[in-house]
């Protein structure tokens, strides 16, 4: 078994941790027991100033997760129907998560939370073994970093190269 990665490993900034992400090891207790799956593509949302990022319009009831020290789970659903998996990163007050966008097992950020059960009842929710998501040390991978995917809206902020993938 694989040694669970600190909390501040998750306390460095959004740019930093998203490629570093890349060959660890996403874990979840499912009801049908415990699912390992290799990360294998990430997007980072890094502060107010990203147009992308949901925190952009300032501290919200929905966002006020992301002002959280690095560690905790942003949840949040799209298009009414698909769950969103991200894992809040940098300081306090700074507001900043990485979305897991797909695994080695699972493609698709919408796929993969069905998958495995995510739903908005880990909203909130910190990283551990205790409400059953955590993230583990894996393997090394070489990465490819593109711009980030949806985010159109976001001007300038759409073509930042912050969707990192497995070569």
């Amino acid at each position: 078994m694989s040694k669970i990665l600190p909390q501040y490993f998750f306390t460095r900034s959004a740019l930093q941790i998203a490629p570093d992400l890349i060959g660890k090891t996403l874990v979840v207790r499912t009801k049908e027991g415990i699912r390992r799956s290799v990360i294998t593509e990430v997007e980072a949302y890094n502060g107010e100033n990203d147009k992308a990022n949901h925190a952009s319009k300032g501290r919200t009831s929905k966002t006020e997760v992301m002002y959280h020290e690095g560690g905790y789970l942003y949840v949040y659903l799209v298009y009414g129907m698909y769950h969103m998996l991200n894992v809040v990163v940098d300081k306090n007050d700074y507001p900043a998560a990485i979305l897991i966008r797909s695994t080695s097992e699972m493609q698709g950020p919408g796929r993969l939370t069905k998958q495995l059960g995510i739903d908005m009842s880990y909203h909130g929710k910190k990283l551990g073994k205790v409400n059953g998501v955590w993230i583990e040390e894996g393997i090394e991978m070489k990465t490819k970093r593109m711009p980030r995917i949806g985010v159109d809206y976001a001007g300038k902020w759409a073509s930042k190269k912050w969707r990192w993938l497995a070569k």
